[in-house]
């Protein structure tokens, strides 16, 4: 009875902290004033609190407890020394205080140790990496040695400055991360979630592959909202694999279309996983522009997989789902009209120019009055409150992890390793773009082994961007670039978080899951040569379209070759023929992409007249 008072009363203060958080957000971000520094000390402060309360570092010896109170009062401590002190501590820079360095050690500790909490060892073992090569680099040799920095100006860096633990990529999760967070919050305490899936269902239904496109679809809007791949996995997933294992998916097969899905919901807009926040944030290219330039490449993305499941589908002999047991599109809209307002204001605001902030403060205003016009979605009192804090829970792991890449970016830029690494990539690129891409996804591929994507994508952004940079590629297409690369986390063996999730629901191998979701993501390795070697990214809408168009039969190209089946299987000449297509339509050389545009034509054509002479000969023969 004790311990379940102890439960109630944790859980009691874990929501009095996130409603806290929550007003603190939207009264800074609407009418109160504040500097940048003490908005990302006081995100900090919650996000840390909130960890250190709901990730306990033991729940059975309560000797442990003393601990996390210990780890609180650290957080606490070195939170408000940086709120009250800033404006003393830049005019000190240069010099400063023994309490300054106690504080950043403090601070530093708490950061690296929520990380450890929520994230896990890698991104941990990473700073720790970083932050050692920072104090003892002056001993390595060549290229990677620099002159040493003592142990003051190191700590100064990662905790006064705002080029460390309270960089970029904290402020971005304070300005736009959290709120997006907590408008797909809202969304789902309004029962927004099982809509999108039954909208999805009601408009792919029909299809033999419908099950399958249902979690495509549905995981593509779940995903522009929700920012997590994994959580997205989960919350699509428990309804798709399901329905896609009763038709005739295989596990593994089922698994991987919803983890590849749910991997591609980060590179749809609005929020990209808050990779586009960081990218609008890092060039100063407006945020507008960055989600208008990913609507043709997160189009293609869905194709590739939309492909794959329809190709698996026929060649699997599923069979169509009943059209009594699929749900009526016209009375989904109806159910879910009021959702379709709030999504679509958001994506107006977007659109026209107001700023991120603004924008989704006023969609979730939107989305809280227009949910008390259907009962179902009516958003009560108890229920703001459990969307409060339910949101809370899920964004603070996003905060660790944006802190300490934060310490990363910190070590980089005073070290110079980004210049150094940069200059390494070119000499070994030789002045070759397609190499140094290549460079990049065998970094990310590694990266992405232990990082989630918002870390992945900033470590490796600060270190290889500026390669690309000086082989001329632009800042919008690098930066986009090694984005969708740090996506592999979610779906490249050995570690792929994403197909982990959805084979613990298809009950299925979650190593074979992970290498059928890793050839259902193949548009995310090939999609990327399109943001550097075409004007996908900043062509008028008659090139994109054109680029869109050949690289799409590229993708088809691909599935079939993979797949060896089209409307009956293909022989290793019809395969081999198909990969050429996938080549000429992804090659840099604009001929050979029209070349491989035909051929695709003429192999379908023969493919379909092959059928027909077969079935034609069938008939004869039983006649």
């Amino acid at each position: 009875m004790e311990e379940m008072h102890k439960i109630d009363l944790k859980s009691r203060l874990i929501l009095i902290i996130a409603v806290l958080m929550a007003f603190y957000h939207f009264y800074f971000a609407t009418i109160g004033f504040i500097t940048e520094m003490t908005w990302r000390a006081g995100h900090l402060i919650f996000a840390s609190v909130l960890i250190l309360l709901f990730k306990p570092i033991s729940k059975k010896k309560s000797k442990w407890l003393i601990l996390d109170g210990v780890l609180i009062l650290m957080a606490l401590v070195s939170g408000f020394y940086i709120i009250i002190e800033y404006p003393n501590m830049s005019l000190r820079m240069g010099a400063p205080l023994p309490l300054d360095i106690v504080m950043g050690v403090l601070s530093t500790i708490v950061v690296l140790e929520i990380t450890r909490r929520t994230i896990g060892l890698p991104l941990l073992i990473i700073a720790v990496i970083f932050i050692t090569y920072t104090l003892f680099g002056n001993f390595l040799p060549g290229i990677f040695g620099h002159r040493g920095f003592d142990f003051d100006r190191i700590i100064t860096q990662i905790y006064m400055t705002s080029e460390g633990i309270h960089g970029i990529p904290i402020g971005v999760m304070v300005k736009y991360v959290y709120f997006f967070v907590l408008f797909a919050g809202f969304l789902e305490a309004t029962g927004a979630g099982k809509w999108f899936i039954d909208f999805a269902f009601a408009l792919t239904g029909r299809s033999r592959s419908g099950p399958a496109l249902t979690a495509v679809f549905s995981s593509g809007l779940m995903g522009s909202i929700s920012g997590s791949a994994v959580a997205n996995t989960v919350a699509t997933g428990s309804f798709t694999i399901p329905l896609m294992k009763k038709v005739g998916y295989k596990p593994p097969i089922a698994g991987a279309i919803e983890a590849a899905s749910s991997t591609g919901g980060q590179m749809v807009p609005p929020i990209m996983g808050a990779g586009a926040f960081i990218i609008a944030e890092w060039t100063g290219i407006p945020y507008r522009n960055i989600i208008i330039a990913s609507i043709a490449p997160a189009v293609l993305y869905f194709l590739s997989v939309s492909f794959f499941v329809h190709i698996r589908a026929l060649k699997d002999g599923i069979k169509k789902v009943p059209v009594d047991e699929l749900p009526s599109l016209k009375e989904q809209l109806k159910l879910g009209a009021h959702y379709i307002v709030a999504i679509s204001l958001l994506v107006f605001m977007l659109a026209y120019g107001y700023s991120p902030t603004y924008s989704v403060c006023l969609g979730i205003a939107a989305l809280i009055i227009v949910s008390f016009f259907k009962k179902e979605s009516r958003m009560t009192f108890p229920v703001f409150l459990n969307a409060l804090k339910a949101a809370a829970i899920i964004a603070v792991p996003v905060s660790a992890a944006c802190a300490t890449a934060g310490i990363v970016v910190g070590v980089v830029g005073l070290t110079g390793l980004g210049l150094k690494f940069s200059a390494m990539v070119i000499s070994v690129a030789g002045g070759q773009k397609i190499i140094a891409i290549i460079l990049v996804l065998l970094a990310s591929m590694f990266l992405g082994m232990g990082l989630p994507v918002t870390a992945a994508y900033v470590v490796l952004a600060v270190l290889a961007v500026p390669g690309l940079r000086e082989l001329g590629v632009s800042a919008l297409s690098a930066h986009l670039l090694v984005f969708w690369y740090s996506q592999d986390s979610n779906i490249t063996p050995p570690v792929c978080l994403a197909a982990y999730a959805a084979s613990g629901i298809a009950q299925s191998d979650p190593m074979e899951t992970g290498l059928y979701s890793w050839a259902l993501a193949k548009g995310l390795y090939l999609i990327p040569l399109l943001f550097v070697y075409t004007s996908i990214l900043t062509g008028n809408v008659f090139q994109i379209i054109g680029i869109s168009v050949i690289a799409a039969c590229g993708l088809f190209g691909m599935t079939l070759f993979l797949e060896g089946y089209f409307v009956s299987p293909l022989n290793i000449i019809s395969r081999l023929m198909f990969l050429t297509v996938t080549i000429c339509c992804f090659w840099p050389n604009q001929y050979l992409n029209y070349f491989g545009f035909l051929m695709m034509a003429v192999l379908i054509t023969y493919q379909i007249t092959m059928l027909k002479l077969r079935n034609r000969n069938v008939a004869q023969k039983i006649v």
